[in-house]
């Protein structure tokens, strides 16, 4: 009975969304509202579901608790694909996520995108995007993922695209589409790796074929790293990170969506699901990848001035943990940092587009279309004019930080233990710990450095003051729900540690063995993270206080310049303010030459072979069609053809005379005949 509650329930949360999109799309400008309740309620609906989904999951408390069901989706005798859905307690969670960050988007874009000459297009792209996630949640194979997979990334280019009329939205929409691609062809040949040599993309089928070692060694190695390949694209890996600072030209409802809790993520879930089959080799790539991503993305942060991008590079550090941690084997603690992220950095997206829609507002009516309503310069002693967002933005804040009493707090903590007890097990790997506790100590100096930008300190522009408001109540709800939701007493019970021994979510999403020989199993790793917990946790908090001394001392108590630090860094400040020249160098090293090389074969198939070849065989064709043309009409045609109509029309008209139709003339010409054979015959 519960089972069949689940599969209904998860067609409904799928394809909900669904049907939002396609009347949206057709009928929604005719609609009341341009038909924006049509999607809020379907998406309301799925948050309701997901809710019930998730309470039954902890009322019946099945830890190994499983629900699959699949169809033929196509059919060739021995060649076949079936799609299905995988019902899980890691679904169950990640729906729920999907779904919450959804609805608080949807709500808040009612006033954030009023009066947008395209507000029921926006909607219906929002269920399309959604539609396209739950599907990736609920797929039960690789290659229904991957369909789903590139949903996502067709939705995320309508939605980041979505003010096409400005040259840098079109042109993030294009690179974060095109980019994604990258990442994408190694998800698909990871996949196709797979299936050739386990013949099912099922994942179930997928895990037994390589615990019983129909693939192995490096071409197991190789399709664990072409799946990464999709993640490192999706979650805005190093170097495949360039896309996600720039899609933040999209609306700011978009970033929290996409951004902070559904599309980045998507990434993280994907190696989540596939760590099974992850080989050492793939796990040391995967775990030094999302490390170096983590304090690579934090150092560019540090210097960024636009709120949005300060955020973007905040959400790439902290997919780098997540990556991280999934490397190190802790890939629950990956997983749990994903829930509480996506809750607190949504709700610090809502939090920028409040502050930028009240900067927007206030430029308006002073006329000023020259200040920028993104630039933390242009802001300061905003803390009293919008209270609320102020409040909820600084529970955030001190969530991502790592400071104790906060949802981040206990997810660090455990990803930074994880990767300790790497460390000290394999020694030679040091590196990863310190990449972690250094992007730990460096987000806490970024993120409160944001926060005394914006709301603390003396106003950059005085003149504004008057006119900045707290923002609606459609978009202050949401803020207020997620900001509450960065509490740590909302992820603690039972248990005050929800992922270690008996605490719901360890007991629920139960850390899967690897099914490579060799691999690290579940236990051990779990008994690894215990045992570095207290060290990993007194470290954490030690770097989160000194990140957050340090932004202190700097931008409110004044003892410490930025300006001084930034001289003294030098080069490295440099490097961070322009990010490491990464577009620059992509432009010149890649871009660039990939269009010259564009060139070159353009040049090759149009210039020399169309031009030479293709064209050089129709001129050919063409001479020697002249040659026989010219021999048909005036050998054949003129001369023999027409020269046997001209005798036969001069006989014709000599035969012709003597035809008078008279009979005493035929029997003239038959006597004269006679006579003249009888003459003839007398000789």
């Amino acid at each position: 009975m519960m089972e069949n509650m689940f599969i209904k329930y998860s067609l409904a949360i799928l394809f909900l969304p669904l049907a939002a999109f396609i009347v949206q799309i057709f009928f929604g400008k005719r609609l009341p509202r341009q038909g924006d309740w049509v999607s809020i309620s379907a998406i309301m609906v799925t948050l309701v579901l997901s809710i019930v989904m998730f309470v039954s999951m902890l009322l019946n408390y099945e830890p190994n608790f499983i629900q699959e069901d699949s169809f033929v989706w196509f059919d060739m005798g021995h060649f076949s694909i079936r799609l299905g859905f995988l019902i899980d307690n890691l679904t169950i969670i990640m729906l729920l996520v999907v779904a919450l960050i959804s609805t608080c988007t949807h709500i808040f874009s009612t006033q954030y995108l009023k009066g947008d000459i395209r507000y029921s297009r926006y909607f219906a792209y929002l269920g399309l995007f959604t539609f396209s996630m739950n599907g990736i949640v609920l797929s039960n194979s690789l290659i229904s993922m991957y369909i789903f997979w590139e949903l996502v990334g067709v939705s995320s280019y309508l939605l980041i695209g979505h003010w096409f009329e400005k040259e840098s939205a079109a042109s993030a929409s294009k690179k974060a589409f095109l980019t994604n691609r990258v990442g994408d062809i190694g998800f698909f040949i990871g996949i196709m790796i797979l299936y050739s040599a386990v013949g099912s993309f099922a994942f179930s089928e997928v895990f037994d074929g390589v615990s019983t070692g129909l693939i192995s060694g490096s071409a197991l190695t190789l399709a664990g790293f072409g799946l990464f390949m999709g993640a490192m694209g999706k979650s805005s890996q190093f170097p495949l990170h360039i896309w996600l600072p720039d899609a933040m030209e999209g609306p700011t409802p978009v970033s929290a969506l996409m951004h902070a809790a559904t599309m980045v993520a998507a990434g993280v879930y994907l190696s989540v699901r596939i760590f099974p089959i992850l080989t050492p080799d793939a796990l040391l790539i995967v775990a030094y990848v999302g490390g170096f991503t983590a304090i690579f993305a934090a150092l560019i942060a540090v210097t960024q001035t636009d709120i949005k991008k300060v955020l973007a590079y905040s959400t790439v550090s902290q997919l780098g943990y997540m990556i991280l941690a999934v490397g190190t084997g802790v890939y629950t603690a990956a997983f749990f940092h994903l829930l509480t992220h996506a809750m607190f950095k949504a709700n610090l997206f809502y939090g920028s587009g409040s502050v930028i829609h009240a900067m927007h507002h206030a430029l308006h009516i002073k006329h000023d279309h020259e200040t920028d309503p993104q630039d933390m310069r242009n802001m300061g002693a905003l803390r009293e004019k919008m209270p609320i967002t102020y409040w909820s933005m600084l529970l955030s804040t001190m969530a991502i930080a790592g400071v104790p009493a906060f949802s981040g707090f206990l997810s660090k903590d455990a990803i930074l233990a994880g990767t300790l007890s790497f460390a000290q097990n394999q020694p030679v790997h040091f590196l990863l710990p310190v990449f972690g506790f250094l992007a730990a100590a460096i987000t806490a100096f970024y993120m409160f450095r944001m926060m005394f930008l914006t709301f603390h300190g003396e106003a950059k522009k005085p003149e504004l003051m008057s006119d900045i408001h707290e923002s609606p109540k459609e978009m202050s709800f949401p803020i207020i729900l997620l900001g509450a939701l960065s509490l740590f007493i909302w992820y603690t019970l039972p248990n005050i540690n929800p992922i270690s021994t008996n605490g719901w979510f360890a007991d629920l999403v139960v850390p899967k063995n690897a099914v490579v020989p060799g691999n690290i199993s579940a236990a051990e790793i779990e008994a690894g993270a215990h045992h570095a917990h207290y060290l990993a946790m007194y470290i954490s908090i030690g770097v989160a206080v000194f990140g957050i001394f340090v932004s202190w001392l700097t931008y409110i108590k004044k003892s410490l310049s930025a300006d001084v630090w930034a001289k003294r860094f030098g080069l490295l400040f440099t490097l961070s303010q322009n990010k490491f020249y990464f577009d620059e160098n992509y432009n010149r090293y890649i871009y660039r030459p990939c269009l010259r090389l564009a060139d070159k074969i353009s040049w090759i198939d149009w210039d020399l072979y169309d031009k030479y070849f293709i064209n050089g065989f129709g001129y050919l064709t063409k001479w020697a069609s002249d040659i026989v043309g010219k021999f048909d009409f005036d050998t054949i045609d003129q001369t023999f053809v027409d020269g046997t109509g001209k005798m036969t029309k001069f006989f014709g008209k000599i035969f012709k005379t003597v035809q008078t139709g008279r009979l005493q003339n035929y029997l003239l010409y038959v006597t004269a005949g006679i006579i003249i054979i009888m003459v003839i015959q007398s000789f």
